[in-house]
């Protein structure tokens, strides 16, 4: 389809000016924010009662965070 292509076109021009070290660090760093927010999740879940109480949030809400994928970043631009 023409749309995908000119994607693929416009992306593969980003890359193509940059020096491959620079690139191999902005992969590892996704890698790496990747990582935090599945720990993150992770430790969420399992908390307890208690403290989910105190941090302001329901089992449901934290169920509804833990169930995300790992590349479903909030902060994301």
């Amino acid at each position: 389809m023409k749309g995908q292509k000119g994607y693929a076109i416009a992306s593969a021009g980003r890359l193509q000016g940059r020096r491959p070290f620079a690139i191999l660090r902005a992969v590892s760093r996704q890698f790496s924010r990747w990582w935090q927010l599945a720990e993150q999740r992770r430790r969420l879940a399992m908390l307890d009662d208690a403290a989910l109480k105190d941090l302001g949030l329901s089992r449901a809400d934290v169920i509804q965070e833990s169930e995300r994928s790992f590349w479903d970043d909030p902060l994301a631009r």
